[in-house]
């Protein structure tokens, strides 16, 4: 996990990720390392190469804003990735940790979502657990029930490479949320087991998470292929649990017209009627764990 490095850590994989190409340097060759040198890389944000090396090595762990926003413009990274950066390049006092409590779902928040029998709606806690499901985003996804982490549901299930057709686009999204959602932390247990288990059982796993990407579920697209009605292409929109830290309520729609409105339409009215195999996942509204 580089927890004691973890500015280092960040830093020698985005510059791995930069190709020298993209600032007029020569490429291939006899290159030894992935990406940028370090020298290359201290040139380009203008700093001293001395200066970047003990940055990489953590024997200095606490770059400037202006050193931060340099390293920040030849990475590349979008807004997010730079506030990810400046996390880490700032001092933190230690703090003893206390036991978290069990993440639970406010019964309130579970009749609301009850009540959207047209918008599939799961809760997801800070790990990526599915805490909470409406009968009709586990209609949707078999795999999105409480109990169930996303993460590995996307790694070591092998159902997620069925409902997913753009599986490779949701496995890099899925890491790059769950580094978001973890923030600096990565002493968390709960973290540490979750990635340790990946990192031994999926090579495709351990590739991604040593990218450091960082991206929250915020909005976007996902296709499903579901068993009952076929192609589902939904848009998601994600909001922080007031009163809940590390908690998405997460809602899909279907565009106004699209066929994946009437397929989502049909699967709604399936559950209503109480058809096979659709009943059994009204125990998705539950709390879980």
């Amino acid at each position: 996990m580089n927890s004691d490095n973890r500015l280092g850590a960040f830093l020698r994989a985005r510059r791995e990720l930069v190709r020298p190409e993209e600032f007029g340097l020569p490429g291939g060759g006899r290159r030894r390392v992935a990406g940028l040198r370090r020298e290359e890389l201290a040139m380009l944000a203008g700093v001293s190469a001395d200066y970047y090396v003990r940055l990489e090595q953590g024997r200095d762990k606490h770059p400037s804003e202006q050193v931060v926003t340099a390293l920040a413009r030849v990475f590349s990274l979008d807004d997010e990735g730079t506030a990810h950066l400046r996390e880490l390049a700032r001092p933190t006092a230690a703090r003893p940790r206390t036991p978290r409590r069990p993440e639970r779902v406010t019964p309130g928040l579970l009749r609301l979502m009850d009540a959207w029998s047209h918008t599939p709606a799961v809760v997801l806690g800070r790990h990526l657990d599915v805490l909470a499901a409406n009968p009709l985003a586990a209609a949707v996804n078999a795999c999105s029930v409480p109990g169930v982490n996303q993460v590995r549901m996307v790694f070591l299930d092998p159902r997620a490479r069925d409902v997913f057709p753009n599986w490779t686009q949701i496995a890099a999204d899925t890491v790059a949320s769950l580094r978001a959602t973890a923030g600096t932390d990565l002493d968390d247990p709960r973290l540490t087991e979750l990635v340790g288990e990946l990192s031994l059982k999926s090579d495709e796993f351990r590739r991604l998470w040593a990218r450091h990407e960082v991206r929250a579920k915020t909005s976007g697209v996902k296709q499903f292929h579901n068993e009952m009605v076929g192609e589902l292409t939904l848009a998601y929109e994600s909001f922080a649990v007031s009163g809940a830290p590390g908690q998405l309520l997460i809602a899909y729609h279907a565009e106004p017209g699209s066929l994946s409105e009437r397929s989502l339409a049909l699967l709604g009215s399936l559950i209503a009627d109480g058809a096979p195999g659709v009943e059994s996942r009204r125990a998705g509204t539950s709390a879980g764990p």
